[in-house]
């Protein structure tokens, strides 16, 4: 894989890049759907999170703004691919098994911290323009996942480069990033409830109850799949958070005018 990566010109690095963003993109959103509206409902596990109905052409503006964010992470991939041509970073060729898995856990963690630091910096008001185009689903998709303007894909999309100067990790760690990194996102947007009951919000599952509340409030839980980063700075939100923003929008919508009586 090592050898492929590196005989493989700057063009043809971005194509592959693309072709690969996309797969786990809807690979991961069809199979995410599978599971929340037919697995668990099958089962008699788990809740919607949000009840309200998605905004107007929510998904085919998720979609769109999806396809333009996989294309930069697509051509982005030249960017890793540089330093290792340039020299900047190697790979590992020996690792053991252990290596790669330990590699794989460092990464996890320090997507935590990359991912919280960026979203955080989203929210303040010099960044919050580009933010807001994520936050027009409040009712998060899995197709949400993807959904940012160009510059947080960017932002976000660096989560690797660092490392490499740091670190020669072997070519299937740093491989892992997109993969965990998708299958995370999906969770957090997949607007289910894997683990209703609140005490255990600390299991990384919930991660989807914690995502859903950063978008039903928009401040707060700034983390990504778990909640030490949130816990540690002190912008975690309770589990019932957002009910006074869905209970006020479901009375809302919900209210009828009464009919005039008949003359």
């Amino acid at each position: 894989m090592r050898d492929t990566l590196l005989s493989l010109s700057g063009p043809q690095i971005m194509l592959w890049g693309c072709i690969f963003f996309a797969t786990l993109y809807l690979a991961t959103g069809a199979i995410n759907l599978g599971i929340v509206r037919v697995l668990m409902p099958l089962w008699g596990k788990g809740s919607p999170l949000d009840p309200r109905p998605l905004g107007p052409g929510q998904t085919a503006r998720e979609l769109r703004q999806s396809a333009l964010a996989i294309l930069l992470f697509g051509v982005g991939s030249v960017v890793p691919w540089g330093f290792l041509q340039l020299g900047w970073a190697r790979l590992a060729t020996d690792a053991s098994g252990w290596q790669i898995a330990l590699e794989i856990g460092v990464l996890v963690v320090w997507n935590e911290v990359h991912f919280y630091t960026n979203h955080w910096l989203l929210h303040r008001p010099w960044l919050r323009q580009f933010h807001l185009v994520h936050h027009r689903s409040v009712v998060v998709t899995p197709w949400s996942s993807y959904c940012f303007h160009p510059v947080e894909a960017m932002m976000l999309g660096n989560v690797i480069l660092l490392p490499m100067l740091v670190h020669d990790f072997n070519v299937w760690s740093l491989l892992s990033v997109p993969v965990f990194s998708i299958v995370f996102n999906n969770i957090g947007h997949s607007n289910y409830d894997f683990l209703p009951d609140a005490d255990r919000d600390r299991w990384w599952l919930n991660g989807a109850r914690r995502h859903h509340l950063h978008h039903a409030c928009y401040q707060g839980n700034f983390g990504f799949m778990f909640p030490f980063m949130d816990r540690l700075c002190g912008t975690a939100l309770p589990p019932d958070a957002a009910n006074t923003h869905i209970d006020r929008h479901m009375a809302r919508h919900q209210a009828k005018p009464h009919a005039a009586p008949p003359a």
